[in-house]
């Protein structure tokens, strides 16, 4: 028979080891390449830097950058892991690159939103089109009916049509 003596530091080790193995984006099980985590926020001008050094472009309808304003392309309180994400798919994939959405008001909203500094939205190119359909998996519809497609780093991308919606859970291999 176990004593309490015994038993009490053997249930305290199984604790301990199955809160590494669980801890989200920590253990072996944790599935890390979708789990929120606290993500060191960039400002607009950081944020361009880091694209314009990369050979990335952005727009915006109303020609401005204003995070609170929805016809305008923000960058401030981007994830660095979001714009490191945008530079690693121009690397990997060689197309040209604008962005027309960031972290301004006027997307959905969510966890993994562009509000939270997730999200970036990329014009439509041929080029950009045939790289997802080639190397992503497909995955479904989206819940709004948006074809979906799954990078190898988790990342997801969206086809909404005029452009492509995406969900950067990492910086996709950076």
């Amino acid at each position: 028979m176990v004593s309490r003596m015994t038993l009490r530091p053997v249930l305290t080790a199984l604790a301990l080891v199955l809160g590494v193995l669980f801890a989200p984006g920590v253990g072996v099980l944790g599935g890390g390449a979708t789990q929120a985590h606290a993500d060191t926020k960039l400002t607009h001008a950081q944020a361009t830097a880091r694209f314009s050094s990369s050979g990335i472009t952005w727009s915006s309808s109303g020609n401005c950058s204003d995070r609170n304003v929805s016809t305008c392309t923000s960058f401030d309180q981007l994830n660095l892991a979001t714009a490191q994400g945008a530079q690693t798919l121009k690397s990997a994939t060689g197309c040209a690159l604008n962005i027309t959405g960031g972290t301004e008001t006027g997307h959905a909203s969510g966890t993994y939103s562009h509000w939270n500094g997730y999200k970036l939205d990329f014009g439509k190119s041929t080029c950009l089109t045939n790289y997802v359909h080639g190397v992503f998996t497909y995955i479904g519809l989206r819940g709004d009916g948006a074809p979906q497609y799954k990078a190898g780093s988790g990342n997801i991308y969206a086809d909404e049509g005029n452009h492509w919606d995406v969900t950067y859970y990492n910086c996709g291999g950076c």
